[in-house]
């Protein structure tokens, strides 16, 4: 284990021209590291996205280049304190749900649907198996994006949620989908349906998270999970792909899940929109407050 974090500690960023993802490369245990750090709000922005998928981009052709590292993990994290990911980018809802400009919408939906899906079909490569290592908070889209992963790493006492039913509305990009699969879909809509935040420790005893880390150990719990998974690597791997065409997740089903989630976004009310307001204006303070502060203020009325 210390040996393993010690080579994580001295790993360089990789050379590329992010703005809002530091990725790392390591070589030594075949992980590329991705740590979004989005601006101004810490929230699906659309440059954050384009990023998300370019890496995917990037470590396919990692992986097909004979004369390259290959690559048999890749993690989704965040470097900002305390925040994994606020969800999506609900100053941009507004706008476009206020100038009734579906395409646009729709655009962004399927961006979303996109990083999810490459998440969940982990490249689209077998040997492959994508982790989500959740440090902080994951709200909405957030923790849809978690749940995507086929690993699931949080520490404790981080919350997530799905709050899109306090404004009228219902994540549509993957949980019912990504949760579903994981809990059943009948807890998937009750989590869904109170909009509340949850603490990693009840996700766990759910079954909603795979591994419980202690807080501030997350890395050191990924390290972990892939010394144990390499022990029974073919087993592992084996039984997930058995999973997936007993339980498949399809492009198809995210796609017509999220063409409802957008014409159901375009039917929300001046009330529902200033409830929206509320919560991007959180989104915004989030990042300069603290989490305990974040938590004391109630999301509902």
């Amino acid at each position: 284990m210390s040996h393993l974090q010690s080579v994580k500690s001295t790993l360089q960023p990789d050379n590329n021209n992010y703005t809002q993802l530091t990725t790392y490369t390591d070589i030594h245990n075949r992980i590329s590291w991705g740590y979004m750090h989005a601006s101004p709000r810490p929230c699906f922005t659309q440059a954050i996205l384009r990023e998300l998928l370019s890496w995917g981009g990037e470590m396919v052709n990692m992986i097909d280049d004979p004369d390259k590292p290959d690559i048999d993990y890749f993690v989704l994290a965040s470097s900002v304190p305390e925040i994994f990911s606020l969800g999506g980018d609900l100053d941009l809802f507004m706008r476009h749900i206020e100038s009734r400009d579906r395409d646009a919408l729709y655009r962004y939906a399927i961006s979303c649907i996109d990083c999810s899906y490459t998440t969940h079909s982990h490249l689209n490569r077998p040997h492959v198996t994508s982790i989500a290592l959740v440090q902080g908070q994951a709200l909405g889209g957030g923790f849809e994006s978690a749940l995507a992963a086929n690993i699931l790493i949080a520490e404790r006492g981080c919350k997530m949620g799905l709050p899109e039913i306090l404004f009228n509305l219902f994540p549509g990009m993957g949980a019912m989908t990504f949760l579903g699969r994981r809990v059943g879909h009948q807890k998937a809509e009750k989590i869904i349906l109170s909009g509340k935040l949850f603490l990693a420790e009840e996700l766990y005893e759910m079954g909603v998270i795979d591994i419980l880390a202690e807080a501030g150990e997350g890395e050191s719990a990924v390290y972990e999970y892939i010394r144990k998974e390499n022990k029974a690597r073919n087993g592992t791997l084996a039984l997930r792909a058995s999973r997936e065409i007993s339980q498949p997740a399809s492009y198809d089903e995210l796609i017509r899940i999220t063409e409802i989630w957008v014409d159901a976004a375009l039917r929300l009310t001046s009330k529902d929109l200033k409830m929206m307001e509320r919560l991007v204006s959180r989104q915004t303070g989030k990042s300069q407050e603290s989490s305990s502060h974040f938590q004391s203020v109630p999301l509902a009325s």
